[in-house]
């Protein structure tokens, strides 16, 4: 079959298939290419548009509405966290800036002693970066943005080293959160979809699904409609799988009153991002080179306190006006020495300590997904001491200064001014948080009372009904998500196929 752009429907769709899936990011696509090399027919709903190559003209004003949930514009409840979430076909992988990890060891012994989880990953791991083409980025290639990261960390004796990235023939543009116009990023619009479409499997894209219709522990049909109230769209399948991420598929199972042991939606965690931008004595450029290639782990470990780990954004010139620096006059001059700035992102790997509990998704009035997340007293703590290490780092790679993202900014010029750092104000809407990783909500766990979904990852109390993507995950990371998902995905296409 092929991709079906819901767009260009004029008529109702009603089609029939093995295998529904809902959402073609990193769990649906992998997991739509194993069933179909399997000889399962398969659909792929995406609510995002089917958008390639061709379309990505790296225009942030005509990406970020096109390419991300509620056009950029998708945020916390209380608007105190942004979140940034891809909305197309491939998801997230299409819009991510391609840092891949292996789960940590310390995490999946942290899941096998509080959630009875024993996965064994390294096989699908070892798949999945074949398949992806996951390597490490030579350092010698990190561009002045992620070199202060590896100065300063290096300066300080921390620690720090290139990441792994899923690219081939990368040109090292910088851009790859506004889609791979060079078909380099080896995301899942050009490696796993298109593998299901050598299959004869269907992508029907601009459909958002409304509800799964079950009964007696069988889902039977999933309900969709093309975008902006176009045709309806009926699927009807032997097994349906949720694939649409972590705050999309709790949602899709609360709006089909889906809601085993009352915990969809629940123990749903971001890694809550705070950033640091400095002004360096010269040319950094930080929109131009892959993003993201150095990071840092040197404070995951802070033993009864939230962990961070270190990374380093693209400054293209939307995306570091919108998020870095206030409005008007600040904002403007922010900007007219974007050339010379370098921002240190710190993520907190949330879901570990009871003082960072997560958040919950629900449904708003209209069926959209709500996500309350609120602002710990771990978090502030961890959110204080990040800004420290970040002024540190920045001081160590030669700085000139670093100015936090408060309504009233705090400059540090020295290690004498970390002391103002350590007294600020921290917490929801009292200074730029951010999120671009979304986790749980559907927790895997080996209790039936608590679980969502076991390990074969289908939902308690159903025989076909699956969720496959990083809803599952029982805690957030502490690394970037996408190959945990990938390599799930990948070990999930065994007991979904049967």
């Amino acid at each position: 079959m092929s991709v079906i752009r819901g767009r260009l429907q004029e008529q109702d769709l009603e089609l029939s298939c093995d295998v529904v899936i809902v959402g073609s990011g990193a769990g649906g696509s992998v997991l739509a290419a194993g069933l179909a090399e399997r000889g399962l027919d398969v659909i792929v709903l995406e609510e995002g548009p089917y958008a390639t190559r061709d379309d990505f003209s790296q225009v942030e004003g005509e990406a970020y509405p096109m390419l991300y949930q509620d056009r950029f514009a998708r945020a916390t409840a209380d608007a105190a966290i942004a979140v940034l979430q891809g909305r197309s076909v491939g998801g997230g992988t299409t819009v991510n800036w391609t840092t891949c990890f292996r789960t940590p060891q310390r995490v999946q012994d942290f899941w096998g002693e509080r959630f009875g989880l024993d996965l064994d990953l390294d096989p699908h791991f070892e798949a999945v970066e074949q398949r992806l083409g996951v390597a490490e980025w030579p350092e010698e290639l990190a561009n002045a943005n992620n070199r202060t990261l590896l100065d300063g960390c290096r300066a300080l004796g921390w620690e720090a080293k290139a990441l792994r990235r899923n690219v081939r023939g990368c040109v090292n543009s910088g851009y790859c959160g506004l889609g791979c116009p060079y078909d380099a990023k080896q995301g899942m619009l050009i490696t796993t979809l298109q593998d299901l479409l050598d299959r004869g499997g269907s992508i029907i894209s601009d459909c958002r699904a409304l509800s799964i219709e079950h009964s007696g522990g069988r889902a039977s049909v999933v309900h969709g409609r093309v975008n902006d109230g176009g045709p309806r769209v009926t699927v009807r399948a032997d097994k349906v799988v949720v694939a649409g991420g972590a705050i999309n598929s709790p949602a899709l199972l609360l709006a089909s009153d889906i809601n085993p042991n009352g915990q969809v939606g629940r123990h749903s965690f971001l890694h809550p991002v705070v950033a640091l931008p400095a002004r360096y004595p010269h040319d950094i450029e930080g929109w131009s080179g892959a993003p993201q290639s150095i990071g840092s782990h040197q404070h995951i470990d802070r033993g009864e306190q939230v962990g961070f780990f270190m990374e380093v954004p693209p400054l293209q010139p939307m995306l570091a006006s919108a998020g870095l620096m206030g409005f008007g006059a600040m904002q403007r001059d922010f900007m007219k020495g974007l050339k010379r700035v370098s921002t240190l992102l710190s993520l907190m790997a949330d879901g570990f300590h009871e003082s960072a509990p997560g958040g919950t998704v629900s449904l708003r009035a209209d069926g959209r997904p709500k996500l309350d997340y609120p602002i710990s007293e771990g978090l502030v703590e961890a959110f204080r001491a990040a800004h420290v290490a970040m002024a540190r780092v920045h001081l160590a790679a030669g700085a000139t200064e670093a100015v936090t993202l408060h309504p009233q900014p705090l400059t540090v010029r020295s290690e004498s001014d970390l002391a103002a750092l350590k007294s600020a104000p921290y917490g929801a809407l009292k200074h730029s948080i951010f999120t671009a990783h979304q986790m749980g909500g559907c927790r895997m766990t080996h209790d039936p009372s608590s679980r969502v979904v076991g390990t074969d990852h289908r939902v308690e109390g159903f025989e076909n009904l699956y969720v496959v993507d990083g809803s599952v995950l029982p805690t957030s990371l502490g690394v970037n998500p996408s190959e945990t998902i990938y390599a799930l995905a990948h070990r999930a296409v065994e007991p979904v196929a049967g």
